[in-house]
């Protein structure tokens, strides 16, 4: 089978698009989300979208092959929020690691599903599980008290504890590669980088590929926790990811200059996954499917992505007009970097 390096080198690879309207589209009720296991739990669990992967497995493997029948290459878990922290605001904490792994099963039923109904396989057609690492709802950079910048609501290490375990259900249930991905607070994803380099140096495996996505939150250009995008990629590459790109807060028209600037200075691959457009005033993404595969043509014409896709309004209409409108345009280069004096 072709690894994602490989691929990488031959062709621009399509991301999938937004879990989340996909399941906002199903109007599920509290019953959907707690299922029979979870009939009695003590608290509302309705918007819990990971807790479906063990409810309603059957929903998020067919949105996982929605996207793959619109020409998505890698296919994201439902793992967004699968962590003791996240999970916390439904005292699920004990469940994360479970989440994970049933996360990453669903996608690999959903690639199995695929290759037998289309007569193909792994090596004709490499498709990856991309084990999605959200941001967490609690920042290690800002101070939650507005009266008390130095005071913080979580520390490095229970940061680090919670993704560690993430990361392991992933491995677990079969992940190809890791996402550390919408990344607002950069020592939250540095935090998330030690979990994962931890984790392969203690079970002695070799370690998955590693993507990195942040999100620049408006035209300053800058993450919520106030670094540019240049600060942001110097504090990350010592992880040696796969890529870095951004995802999320803009839509493509807007993330353009900010793709264009990382396509400058990265020296690994780039990827760029935008939300459809920016919400409209009832929250919702106007941006039709060709429009977003217009401006993402844009960018792989002038050589600035290698992996592309569709962040929050993005379901697999859009991906399969990214897919269409980038298939046969040339991938980003890499660079070629000097090597140091000794």
């Amino acid at each position: 089978m072709k690894t994602i390096r490989d691929c990488l080198k031959e062709r621009i690879l399509i991301i999938d698009g937004a879990m989340g309207t996909m399941i906002q589209q199903h109007k599920l009720a509290e019953a959907d989300y707690r299922g029979e296991r979870f009939k009695n739990w003590p608290g509302d669990v309705k918007g819990n979208n990971d807790l479906l992967n063990i409810t309603r497995p059957d929903i998020i493997t067919s949105i996982h092959k929605a996207y793959l029948e619109a020409g998505a290459d890698i296919i994201e878990t439902n793992t967004f929020s699968s962590t003791a922290i996240a999970m916390a605001d439904y005292n699920m904490q004990s469940l994360a690691y479970e989440l994970n792994v049933a996360a990453a099963g669903c996608a690999r039923k959903a690639i199995e599903e695929y290759y037998k109904e289309h007569g193909t396989n792994s090596d004709e057609q490499p498709k990856f599980i991309a084990g999605a690492m959200g941001p967490l709802n609690k920042t290690l950079s800002l101070s939650p008290d507005v009266n008390n910048p130095g005071f913080r609501a979580i520390t490095f290490d229970e940061v680090v504890r919670a993704y560690y375990d993430q990361v392991r259900g992933l491995v677990d249930g079969g992940a190809d590669l890791l996402l550390i991905e919408t990344i607002f607070d950069t020592l939250n994803a540095k935090a998330a980088i030690f979990a994962i380099k931890k984790y392969f140096r203690d079970v002695h495996k070799e370690a998955l590929p590693v993507m990195i996505s942040g999100t620049i939150t408006d035209a300053s250009g800058r993450t919520l926790s106030g670094q540019t995008l240049e600060a942001f990629y110097t504090s990350v590459m010592h992880a040696k990811p796969l890529s870095i790109g951004l995802n999320c807060a803009l839509g493509a028209k807007e993330m353009r200059p900010h793709i264009e600037e990382l396509s400058q200075i990265a020296s690994c691959y780039v990827s760029a996954y935008p939300n459809a457009g920016l919400p409209n005033a009832m929250g919702e993404y106007d941006e039709q499917p060709e429009e977003t595969a217009h401006f993402l043509e844009d960018w792989a014409s002038e050589g600035f992505v290698n992996i592309v896709g569709g962040c929050c309004g993005t379901p697999p209409e859009h991906i399969r007009h990214i897919a269409g409108h980038v298939k046969g345009l040339a991938p980003r280069q890499l660079p070629v970097l000097e090597k140091a004096l000794v």
